[in-house]
């Protein structure tokens, strides 16, 4: 995930590769990259993920798309892993390949979204807006809300605010892992997995618990990332790296919408069941 021997100066992966930087106006780029360029290019990659978002979700509706819709969810996960590296080893890609992993992951999220809808649709729970609708809200809430953090240096991306958030981050990632890893043996990692939510109870609450903090997690990763981009734009970085700076924040941005969907389906359910 987000780890590096440096953490205050490499705490985003796709931040490593400083020499890439330095060499950016030797590859062609004109001019140096701004804060106003920067969140262009988040904003349309953040487009072109809602577009594969909603284009999965209409193409979920299609019987003979739905029963492979995990198979090609997996394809695109894989895919996305490979864009992913390749950026990492060299962020002048970024301009390029920045839109596919955009568009996939959206398409992901889109039918993850379609799926946890069905879900709901099917245990007759009704959910103001969809699912989508409330994940998207949260995810653009914790962004306003960590720009007014960052801008006014209430929250500062320190080197112990870093080594903190990358400690978090590695204990959630190998939970995951282990998680992913009993799913093989047909176990459950237990409060993590969302079946905790639809048994309900304790356990589902503590689900919720858990979902909170790792949204929490997730959403620090934008102060880090924004007092990354104001070092590499401060230090003169091509204006051809404002994809990298959109790149980056994508990567976050898909991170947090999709523990806000996972947040929104257990309460949902939670809610729905308290009775």
């Amino acid at each position: 995930m987000r780890f590096g021997k440096n953490m205050l100066r490499t705490s985003n992966p796709a931040l490593k590769n400083q020499t890439a930087w330095r060499d950016g106006v030797a590859e062609g780029g004109t001019g140096t990259a701004s804060i106003q360029g920067a969140v262009n290019k988040t904003a349309m990659l953040t487009a072109v993920a809602l577009a594969g978002g909603m284009g999965s979700i209409v193409l979920m509706k299609n019987p003979n798309f739905s029963q492979y819709a995990w198979i090609l969810g997996i394809g695109g996960f894989i895919a996305t892993l490979v864009v992913y590296f390749m950026i990492l080893r060299n962020p002048m890609r970024a301009k390029s390949m920045a839109w596919v992993y955009a568009a996939i992951q959206g398409a992901f999220l889109g039918v993850l979204t379609k799926a946890l809808d069905s879900t709901l649709a099917s245990m007759e729970i009704a959910v103001p807006g969809g699912l989508a609708l409330q994940a998207f809200a949260i995810t653009m809430s914790v962004l306003v809300a960590m720009l007014t953090l960052y801008y006014f240096r209430i929250l500062k991306p320190t080197k112990m605010f870093v080594n903190v958030v990358s400690v978090l981050t590695l204990g959630i990632f190998i939970t995951y892992m282990v998680s992913f890893a009993m799913s093989f043996f047909g176990a459950e990692m237990p409060f993590l997995n969302l079946g905790s939510a639809i048994k309900g109870g304790t356990a589902g609450w503590i689900g919720v618990g858990i979902n909170v903090l790792i949204l929490g997690v997730a959403s620090l990763w934008l102060i880090i990332d924004f007092g990354m981009i104001e070092q590499q734009i401060q230090s003169g970085a091509p204006k051809q790296m404002e994809w990298f700076c959109g790149f980056i924040l994508m990567v976050t941005l898909v991170w947090i919408y999709l523990e806000a969907l996972k947040l929104c389906f257990r309460l949902a359910v939670l809610l729905n069941n308290r009775d």
